[in-house]
């Protein structure tokens, strides 16, 4: 009971921050399982299989606070998908963790133009589908294979891109479920052929994706309103304070301290 309650803490504080900001859950909700032990592997999909609630309880607020420009929606999702979907497959042959200092050098870029964004004004502008697809298959792609990233990878790259604080936040947190489901859909193709060994361990921590799932979807709600009610240069900073120090706290467990 109290590993159940710990973790709808966790997917509470962990999905409060991601429907404001665009990120994190996955993040947050990963970081958590692997420090305590849970395999790469395991902790991905975990985090997954609760995203598939979390989601759509916040993408649906969202939806009511008309948060989300459908037509930056379409062009995301489906290469979002497609590289969810290769991540998934990825994970469960090797470790997901070397691509990661390339992701913290790339997080840390973004995050600090997004603070310098904040307080000069620069004008928003409609991102351009040669961005939006390449940015929505490695978000993807790094969102299986780490655990987590779509939302700081696509919500990062549309905002420095140009795109509009309400309307990137709000699109790329309703995209995150079917990016979630294609991804849960992979790994259990991957445990249904036999490619992943060691899924079996994956029971152990229902206890674990229970309390994410119910303490995400109470704090699901909260998302739509503070996007809709906070300003843009706000958002921008409060995105950008969240990647740098996602970046360093990345930085400093790569490198051992």
């Amino acid at each position: 009971m109290e590993e159940f309650l710990l973790f709808a803490l966790v997917g509470f504080l962990a999905q409060a921050i991601d429907g404001a900001l665009g990120m994190a859950y996955g993040v947050i909700s990963s970081t958590v399982l692997l420090a305590l032990g849970v395999p790469p592997a395991q902790a991905s999909a975990s985090a997954h299989a609760a995203e598939l609630f979390t989601t759509a309880a916040s993408g649906s607020a969202h939806l009511y606070h008309r948060n989300i420009d459908w037509k930056l929606f379409w062009r995301l999702v489906p290469f979002g998908v497609v590289g969810g979907m290769l991540g998934a497959f990825v994970v469960t042959s090797f470790d997901g963790d070397q691509v990661k200092p390339f992701v913290t050098a790339y997080l840390a870029v973004i995050g600090a133009w997004l603070l310098y964004r904040s307080f000069h004004r620069i004008p928003t502008k409609p991102v351009k589908l040669k961005i939006v697809a390449p940015l929505g298959a490695v978000a993807g792609f790094l969102d299986a294979a780490g655990g987590g990233g779509w939302g700081p990878v696509a919500t990062t790259g549309l905002l420095g891109a140009g795109g509009q604080p309400r309307f990137v936040i709000g699109t790329v947190s309703a995209s995150e479920f079917l990016i979630a489901l294609s991804v849960s859909l992979s790994f259990l193709a991957t445990i249904l052929t036999g490619r992943w060994e060691q899924a079996g361990e994956f029971r152990d921590y229902l206890a674990s994706i229970g309390g994410l799932i119910i303490g995400g979807v109470m704090a699901a709600p909260l998302a739509g309103w503070a996007v809709k009610a906070l300003r843009e240069k706000t958002l921008l900073r409060l995105v950008g304070s969240m990647i740098v120090l996602l970046a360093g706290y990345q930085t400093l467990d790569l490198t051992g301290f």
